[in-house]
């Protein structure tokens, strides 16, 4: 929604819930703006390149992908399966590299890829404790992103991460639904407040603006001040 307020029209990509995905497409089209929903489990390889096919049928090309795909369960290290080590690393990691060289070649004058890591992501002083494949799924965003933003500046195409910390989302709604929990982590948040969906939307819009042609291979942390803290 926050691009498309910024006048961008918008592929939105859904796993199960079309109904939903649809309710988007009818409010992003009530701003002015062109959009479809398009079903893909981006995590396969063969559906990802079918929902960038209808994304070339659609609109022809492709200046901005966020990948913001993402699950998360707490799990003690020995608790954690590989089963379960495969499909959050698959949803978290493997979707965002698949998602990424699929939109490459639809970035025919330049582009700009955002990727959605996270504050549990190593190498920020900051762990969380019992999910370590969450952790290795998005410190590997991080590391994909300064990668791909060496080896595709010179094709005029910018690969940058937002890191949210603790956000309003279904992933969220059963730490913050503990007032205990949850007013643990605001103690943590100088801002005093749990961050919005909007919130990381103005990140992706400023990372997607010409404003921000300059800026490649960073992480930007909108976590209401909790790494400062």
């Amino acid at each position: 929604m926050a691009l498309a307020k910024a006048g961008a029209n918008v592929a939105v990509n859904y796993r199960g819930n079309k109904e939903q995905a649809d309710q988007v497409v009818v409010e992003i089209v009530k701003l002015g703006r062109k959009a479809f929903s398009v079903q893909a489990d981006v995590s396969v390889k063969v559906q990802v390149v079918q929902m960038f096919e209808e994304v070339k049928k659609q609109f022809g090309s492709l200046s901005i992908i966020v990948n913001n795909a993402g699950i998360v369960f707490q799990q003690a290290l020995a608790d954690i399966s590989e089963e379960e080590w495969d499909r959050l690393i698959d949803t978290n990691l493997k979707s965002q590299f698949l998602c990424t060289q699929e939109a490459v070649k639809l970035m025919s004058s330049g582009g700009r890829i955002i990727n959605i890591a996270s504050i549990a992501s190593g190498g920020v002083g900051v762990g969380f404790g019992a999910i370590a494949h969450y952790a290795a799924s998005k410190g590997g965003v991080i590391g994909m992103t300064e990668d791909l933003a060496v080896e595709l500046g010179p094709k005029g195409i910018t690969v940058n991460a937002i890191g949210p910390g603790v956000i309003e989302s279904d992933m969220t709604s059963g730490m913050l639904s503990d007032e205990k929990v949850k007013a643990g982590m605001l103690a943590r948040m100088p801002v005093g407040r749990v961050g919005k969906p909007e919130d990381i939307g103005a990140a992706a819009v400023y990372l997607a603006s010409d404003e921000a042609s300059f800026v490649t291979g960073a992480t930007l942390y909108v976590d209401g001040g909790w790494l400062a803290a």
